[in-house]
């Protein structure tokens, strides 16, 4: 799975379709913690995260929907920036 970014020890990472399913989503990987966030609705779909912390990928996603949803849709990794 390939990562497209990280900040503050998360690891955000994005499926290809081949392999993955809708909605447009990404993982975040924070120490134990796993979780599937979606790239629409901002909603945890699987898995979770501290309250600190998923607050933290909802803004970067809110930031960087557009950029997401455009490696969702073409499959071609993109790295992003971090939230800073």
């Amino acid at each position: 799975m390939p990562i497209i970014s990280s900040f503050y020890g998360m690891t955000i990472k994005i499926y290809f379709l081949g392999k993955e399913h809708n909605p447009p989503h990404i993982h975040v990987i924070y120490g134990e913690y796993t979780s599937a966030v979606s790239i629409d609705t901002l909603e945890v779909l699987d898995g979770d995260l501290p309250k600190k912390e998923l607050n933290l990928i909802r803004q970067w996603i809110k930031i960087h929907k557009k950029e997401l949803l455009d490696i969702w849709n073409s499959q071609k990794l993109k790295k992003i920036e971090p939230l800073i």
